[in-house]
């Protein structure tokens, strides 16, 4: 498995980028030059997983859906189009594996979305990113 890309990233570089949204309650605000770089980390160490599982914390399910839509395509997954509308915040999961999703009110004050890599192999990458923006692919 290669450790760099088209981009030039290493794993640890690409960790690096994403690390600064790890532990943190609410994504921060970034600048629309930053947008890049995060999304070519993030895609960059999606591939050298299996699958990925999203969790998505939103101020409103309009919210939350565009940002559970545009990962979703982004990690080359179908985006659910068939969920409940729910008023007020909202958590949403999405299991790349086996494309299940759910969505529920949240009354937890976390918001942004977790991407977490999933690798059947040790040698892949088996870990979790965020609170990422939720609008990192719009």
């Amino acid at each position: 498995m290669s450790s760099t890309n088209q981009t030039n990233f290493t794993i640890a570089e690409a960790k690096k980028v994403l690390n600064k949204f790890n532990c943190v309650d609410i994504a921060p605000k970034i600048k629309p030059s930053e947008k890049p770089v995060i999304r070519e980390a993030l895609l960059f160490l999606a591939k050298l997983s299996d699958y990925q599982i999203l969790g998505i914390c939103a101020d409103t399910e309009e919210e939350g859906m565009l940002a559970m839509k545009t990962y979703s395509l982004a990690l080359g997954y179908e985006p659910p189009s068939n969920l409940p509308k729910i008023d007020g915040p909202v958590y949403i999961k999405l299991n790349g594996k086996n494309g299940v999703c759910h969505i529920d009110s949240y009354f937890g004050h976390h918001r942004g979305v977790l991407v977490s890599c999933q690798c059947y192999s040790s040698e892949g990458i088996n870990e979790m990113y965020g609170h990422l923006p939720l609008d990192l692919f719009v």
